[in-house]
């Protein structure tokens, strides 16, 4: 049996976004019920209910673990139910709560090679003590077992970008700056993909069959932010694909067999994020539910 708890759901910056006037998050910062807030990405699995593995430790990992009972201390004066924390990738929306976390508590960080060499590159990561803290390099397509959690997670390269600040506008697009995780206990099998800027056949091998599957929502289409006049950027410069049209995810993922499809990573500029939305009940009529903040199940 498989845990697993929607930390947060959003995008970077979060919705309402802290600068952030438009329609949605006037609606989110008012209290509108169809437009409930939601924290930055983040989700926790555990394959007995009691140990767990964070996947991405966003920037609000302290309200996400404080507003979750099962991630709570449980002995002694110090504690945490938390086993491990894997990244998928270096972007700080994936690694900023990191720094949360600082208060000489052993656990595992899961990441590729190339994402603990952007954390290296950060003195301010040197706060978690490495003898407590080990950063552990997990090379894509070989499973790792964190054994406290009856779990086994194997990372898998996922078409994107390098990070943000890591940007020089040379070659900024990367198939391995950013992975998906696929975590199992032997039988059942969830994947965790916030970030995809396209759809390949050896990612749709990977994703068909799946128990569960988080998947890139971050924008519905790919010109949203600049019809919305919030951005120049497109989702596919951002290194996301879009939810709706011919190449988005809805339709590229229709032909394969996942029996429960989640969206995450909304950016705020997002109408799926509105309950009374059109492309909201679109979704749904797809098969496919929103994720919101303390979404919880079990496979």
């Amino acid at each position: 049996m498989m845990h697993a708890v929607v930390l947060g759901a959003a995008a970077g910056g979060g919705f309402p976004q802290w600068n952030s006037n438009a329609p949605g998050c006037r609606r989110a910062r008012a209290g509108d019920p169809a437009a409930l807030p939601r924290t930055q990405t983040s989700v926790a699995v555990s394959g007995n209910g009691e140990t767990w593995i964070v996947l991405n430790a966003s920037p609000d990992l302290r309200v996400q673990i404080e507003r979750t009972r099962q991630l709570h201390p449980r002995h002694g004066l110090r504690s945490t139910p938390i086993a491990a924390v894997a990244l998928t990738g270096a972007e700080v929306d994936s690694v900023a709560g990191l720094l949360t976390l600082r208060e000489s508590q052993p656990f595992d960080l899961l990441a590729t090679a190339g994402t603990l060499a952007q954390l290296d590159r950060n003195p301010i990561f040197e706060v978690l003590r490495r003898d407590l803290v080990p950063r552990i390099a997990i090379a894509p397509d070989a499973p790792v077992a964190v054994e406290s959690c009856g779990l086994r997670i194997t990372a898998f390269a996922a078409p994107g970008k390098v990070p943000l600040y890591a940007e020089t506008g040379l070659n900024d697009a990367s198939d391995d700056a950013t992975v998906g995780f696929e975590i199992g206990d032997g039988v059942r099998r969830l994947v965790f993909l916030p970030g995809c800027a396209r759809l390949t056949d050896a990612l749709l091998a990977r994703l068909d069959g799946a128990d569960a599957l988080l998947f890139d929502a971050t924008l519905w289409r790919d010109d949203e932010m600049i019809r919305a006049g919030l951005g120049p950027k497109t989702g596919a410069r951002m290194g996301h694909m879009s939810v709706s049209g011919p190449a988005g995810a809805i339709a590229g993922l229709r032909g394969i067999a996942v029996e429960r499809r989640i969206l995450i990573h909304l950016n705020n500029s997002n109408p799926l994020l509105l309950d009374d939305s059109p492309e909201r009940r679109e979704a749904e009529a797809a098969g496919w539910r929103v994720a919101f903040d303390g979404m919880a199940f079990v496979l």
